[in-house]
């Protein structure tokens, strides 16, 4: 085997493995508490997940993680062998979900390349004395002995310092393994076994022997198995128990071999000798697109693989290239007034096709808000500890799915909705009392489709927004657009997502309703959608979250105005039309506007706005597009409409952003005949 290997592809399925059982973890732990106590199905679940937590980590050498793991282990070991009765289930579940975000900590700095080197003395100290408590209440029977000894058995993990303690080895083996199907990297956890039989052995060979460097030797291990020579002072026993702790370990041959005749077989073949100690430390190379994470089968008969998310994000900047290409062939300049039934023809089998990609592709990015619905449980549960409140939460809708990049954008936001609800929203027990509801508060988070749009609703049944105290509190901090007496009730509560709002008398770590909102709002806008606010005083609130399932191409509306063209999102188009002269009016103000089918709208000339130069200012010359935005509507106004079309939208220039305060645009995009369309934030013109 040779002496270094590639680490990054390692660490990888490392982080990806770990981050996956610590959510398992966490869920797991959550819902024992729930029900106030640890099944015997849940504590071998834990063991398990911390078992291989352990041994993935020393392999890496995050000897952190792997020795705070060990005394997770220890600890559900002794629940799952002695079965003790008199344990404070709650004081249990601190301990490991303090084992749990420690590990959080550590697994985000080695993602971020910095180096894993927290402190977890105190945690493992905590265990220790709690299981120490526990043993105390809870006699052994008898069996302390016995525990004793199949701890001892248990393979430890980490790196010796010297084997100068181990005796001459006397006994040759052969060992096989085959590992179940859809466990994943069998390599890795070849090379895990491996470095554990050199904590009692100096002589270890085995086949294939490049289960890092090459990453064919899964599938070698997958089909033969993964044979071992070695030579030890340890009995048939004691390393049949050895082996048969390996996680995910579907069959094992373990033979005693009578002399070396196999052995040196085995090695004129393959010459291999494992050397003393080859592990290399891996670094994460963030910027390199080629350290993604590799696919990994799930099994020669399953259907389903893991695959890279900077794959899917380059595989969806290919579809969205193929989509211009599309748009640049079939509306080529060149082809205008030519009637070309064949091409046509073809061009709508190429729009087919590709509209078919992009579907397919936008399908495979979406994923369920499930994960991120679930962690919600645990802000819940960490939060009514500290402020000594009950509450439920229920969850509705989870299975919705929506892009991968939306939800990691929307998931701080809905944890502090949540935290404030909690904090802010609902009330004491005592003060629920008082008022005629139950004393456990409730909080509801729920999403459903809403077209092209997907809506998250954060509800709590807690003492809802006091309309009154919002505008005083407006007005004090100069918050006030208009008289109070002409604000509708939405606009009154939407006044606590304004930069510096808060009604909380006493600011808390957890914040109260309407600091950072504003944070909540702008990370929301950033993805293209929207947050909103109803509430009724006394009975409760609902803050309403519309995201857009997806944020790399849309269905737009292309305008011109002048020389230039811009883009309006076709869910906020309601109508366009030409407008008659006499529609037209002017508020006491000198705005304009136009009246349409009894009703007053302003109307906002685009060419004024950018400062474009055009001939056509007269309304009857132009067109209008009535757009709509959380029930505000606008009437923009146009030169002409050039057709409704898919864009892939692109990020405005960072430096246009830095030097140019620009209002109104939430991107750009690339058109049919190579201009540049401007893509327009309805939400954010209606505010102008």
């Amino acid at each position: 085997m040779a002496g270094q290997f590639s680490g990054e592809p390692m660490l990888d399925m490392y982080i990806f493995e770990t981050t996956q059982n610590i959510e398992q973890l966490e869920m797991c732990i959550l819902d024992s508490e729930k029900s106030n106590c640890y099944s015997q199905t849940s504590i071998n679940e834990i063991f398990r997940i911390m078992h291989t937590i352990k041994g993935s980590s020393a392999m890496m050498l995050f000897n952190n993680i792997s020795v705070l793991a060990h005394s997770i282990e220890d600890l559900f070991y002794y629940l799952r062998e002695q079965k003790p009765e008199n344990i404070d289930y709650t004081l249990l579940s601190d301990h490991i979900l303090s084992g749990v975000d420690f590990i959080k900590v550590e697994l985000q700095k080695i993602v971020d390349g910095e180096k894993a080197d927290g402190n977890p003395s105190e945690i493992i100290e905590a265990i220790k004395a709690f299981l120490s408590q526990i043993k105390l209440k809870n006699p052994y029977n008898g069996s302390e002995a016995k525990e004793k000894q199949e701890l001892a058995e248990q393979p430890r993990y980490y790196i010796t310092p010297n084997k100068s303690d181990i005796n001459i080895n006397t006994n040759a083996f052969k060992a096989v393994l085959f590992f179940e199907a859809g466990c994943e990297m069998e390599n890795i956890r070849a090379f895990t076994v491996i470095h554990n039989i050199r904590e009692f052995s100096d002589e270890v060979y085995f086949y294939p022997e490049d289960i890092i460097d090459n990453d064919e030797s899964v599938n070698v291990i997958r089909e033969q198995g993964f044979k071992i020579y070695f030579k030890t002072q340890k009995n048939y026993k004691e390393l049949d128990a050895f082996f048969n702790q390996t996680v995910f370990l579907r069959e094992l041959e373990l033979v005693r071999l009578e002399d070396d005749t196999e052995l040196k077989g085995f090695l004129t073949a393959k010459t291999v000798k494992a050397e003393a100690n080859p592990v290399v430390v891996p670094r994460v190379n963030s910027d390199s697109a080629e350290t993604a994470e590799k696919e990994m089968t799930i099994g020669a008969g399953q259907s389903i693989i893991s695959v890279s998310i900077t794959k899917l994000d380059k595989l969806m900047d290919l579809v969205g290239e193929m989509v211009i290409s599309e748009a640049m062939v079939t509306q080529n300049p060149d082809l205008k007034g030519l009637q070309l039934d064949n091409f046509m023809k073809a061009a709508g089998q190429l729009h087919k096709v590709t509209s078919d990609i992009q579907d397919m592709v936008m399908s495979i990015r979406m994923v369920p808000l499930a994960m991120t619905f679930q962690k919600m449980h645990r802000v819940v549960r960490d939060m009514c500890k500290k402020l000594d409140k009950e509450i439920r939460l229920e969850l509705i809708g989870e299975e919705t799915e929506v892009d991968k990049n939306i939800i990691e954008h929307i998931s701080d936001p809905l944890m502090h909705l949540v935290r404030n609800s909690i904090d802010h929203g609902i009330g004491s027990a005592a003060d629920r009392e008082a008022a005629g509801k139950p004393p456990a508060g409730k909080i509801t988070l729920e999403a459903k489709n809403s077209g092209s749009d997907v809506v998250i609703l954060v509800k709590d049944d807690g003492k809802g927004l006091n309309k009154q105290k919002i505008l005083e509190k407006a007005a004090q901090n100069g918050l006030l657009y208009k008289p109070a007496n002409e604000m509708s009730d939405s606009e009154i509560y939407n006044l606590i997502f304004l930069p510096g709002f808060s009604t909380k008398e006493k600011v808390t770590e957890f914040s109260g309703r309407g600091v950072g909102m504003d944070v909540v709002v702008r990370n929301i806008e950033s993805v293209g959608g929207s947050v909103s606010v109803d509430s009724e005083e006394g009975k409760g609130s609902v803050i309403a979250l519309k995201i857009p399932l997806t944020l790399a191409i849309i269905d737009g509306m292309n305008i011109q105005v002048g020389g230039s063209r811009y883009t309006i999102p076709t869910k906020a188009i309601k109508e366009s039309f030409r407008p008659n002269a006499n529609d037209l009016i002017k508020d006491p103000d000198g705005n304009e506007m136009i009246m349409v089918r009894g009703r007053c709208y302003p109307i906002l000339r685009l060419h004024q706005l950018y400062k474009v130069k055009t001939g056509i200012t007269r309304f009857i010359d132009g067109i209008l597009i009535m757009a709509e935005h959380e029930n505000k509507t606008l009437c923009v106004f146009a030169d002409e409409l050039l057709g409704q079309q898919q864009v892939v939208v692109k990020s405005l220039p960072k430096y246009i952003k830095a030097k140019r305060n620009v209002k109104g645009l939430t991107g750009c995009t690339l058109l049919g005949d190579g201009s540049i369309s401007l893509i327009l934030d309805i939400g954010g013109l209606v505010n102008i």
